[in-house]
């Protein structure tokens, strides 16, 4: 089943670590794994969910470059946009240990952004923060820097490592305030549909401690117990049962 603008905006009703717990659901990978881990941060977390299909390439900037200047390559990855099934993910691999300059600036980000793209990772640095957040794009980034330096790409759509997760060109993301994870896109449909029963079993918790009514280890218990059923049935209804 294709994924749909339909389909993208039931994924970006839901916080990333929701995202997370459904796919654990379908057992379709190790728990530990399919996620960026804490090098990579929201710059504006208070920004809602990006979703979108990465174009990924990788960048350096302590060097001068063979040829071309810092911005000749963004036609270029503009340019892959045409081959997604949706919006733009803008996926950086900074090359420099450590980051050097900025990946990204108000210049960039502008333009990715007039040509769809929804957000931006890189492992490498920002710049022109306060530029970027007027734009209301969002950024996930490993630090700022205020110099661009002898930033240039060496390749575009090839996989990259940012924040010890490979990442493939197309492949599906979703970021918020919490981190980046990608979703298998043979079940992004089915986490879209799953995703509300799966918060609506959790508030069978939530309610009750959020309320203001008399606590009981027992009814604690009770509710508790109630969730986990609601969970195995999600299991049992979408599990992969994935082989390790």
């Amino acid at each position: 089943m294709p994924i749909t603008p339909q389909i993208l905006q039931q994924l970006a009703q839901f916080d990333t670590p929701t995202i997370c717990n459904v796919l654990e659901l379908f057992e379709i990978r190790p728990f530990n794994t399919g996620y960026m881990d804490s090098r990579i941060q929201a710059v504006f977390p208070e920004f809602p969910p990006m979703v979108g299909f990465a174009v990924t390439s990788s960048f350096r900037s302590d060097t001068p470059p063979a040829g071309g200047e810092a911005y000749g390559s963004i036609s270029q990855l503009v340019e892959q946009y045409a081959g997604l099934p949706g919006p733009p993910v803008m996926v950086f691999q900074d090359l420099d240990d450590q980051a050097v300059a900025a990946t990204f600036g108000e210049v960039m980000c502008s333009t990715f952004q007039a040509f769809g793209s929804v957000g931006l990772i890189t492992s490498g640095a920002g710049r022109d923060l306060l530029q970027v957040k007027a734009l209301g794009y969002p950024v996930f980034t490993g630090g700022t820097n205020c110099s661009h330096a002898y930033c240039h790409l060496l390749h575009i759509g090839l996989p990259v490592r940012v924040g010890g997760l490979m990442v493939n060109q197309g492949e599906l993301l979703h970021g918020d305030a919490n981190g980046v994870t990608n979703i298998p896109t043979d079940v992004a449909v089915e986490v879209a549909e799953v995703a509300d029963e799966f918060v609506k079993g959790e508030e069978i918790v939530m309610d009750y401690v959020k309320s203001d009514s008399e606590k009981t280890v027992a009814e604690l218990k009770a509710r508790y117990q109630e969730f986990l059923d609601v969970k195995k049935n999600l299991v049992q209804r979408v599990s992969r049962k994935m082989n390790v």
